[in-house]
């Protein structure tokens, strides 16, 4: 899986407003660019899809800014990364149960769809106030434990 630079700015802003006070506290863009080193142009894109998505709300005037539009409990990685970059899984732009194989390529399309499934059992789950509190899901922390997942391949 590729994680695009805006769904990773996306994760990193949402888990900011919830460590800053989630649906109570508005913060500006300009405080989430600096607090998370993001280029506030770029940001402000994101933000303005996330808040079409219905995880933030925006308000104007003073003491105004951006806040999660519902508990952060109730906000998956998963909801984030597709308010900004669509489905889990494609291939090219297609969703798995979207492409033909042929033959000896058959079982790709398994294989696409058993890699959606592992995608979803990992970012369904962990939630952004899992991330903003420091804890994650037990099953998800074990998941973590092998060295040699830790090595690029």
């Amino acid at each position: 899986m590729r994680m695009s630079t805006k769904a990773e700015y996306a994760l990193r802003a949402v888990i900011e407003l919830a460590a800053r006070g989630g649906r109570d506290h508005a913060v500006s863009a300009e405080v989430l660019a600096e607090a998370q080193e993001i280029p506030l142009h770029t940001l402000m894109n994101v933000l303005i899809e996330l808040r079409r998505s219905q995880i933030l709300v925006s308000q104007r005037g003073p003491g105004g800014g951006f806040r999660l539009a519902r508990d952060p409990k109730t906000i998956s990685l998963a909801d984030v990364i597709r308010a900004v970059d669509g489905p889990l899984a494609v291939v090219g732009d297609l969703k798995p149960e979207e492409l033909t194989y042929r033959d000896s390529t058959l079982l790709l399309q398994d294989v696409w769809v058993a890699m959606r499934h592992s995608l979803r059992a990992i970012l369904e789950r962990v939630t952004v106030a899992d991330i903003s509190r420091g804890r994650l899901p037990a099953s998800i922390r074990r998941l973590t434990l092998d060295p040699e997942d830790w090595i690029a391949r």
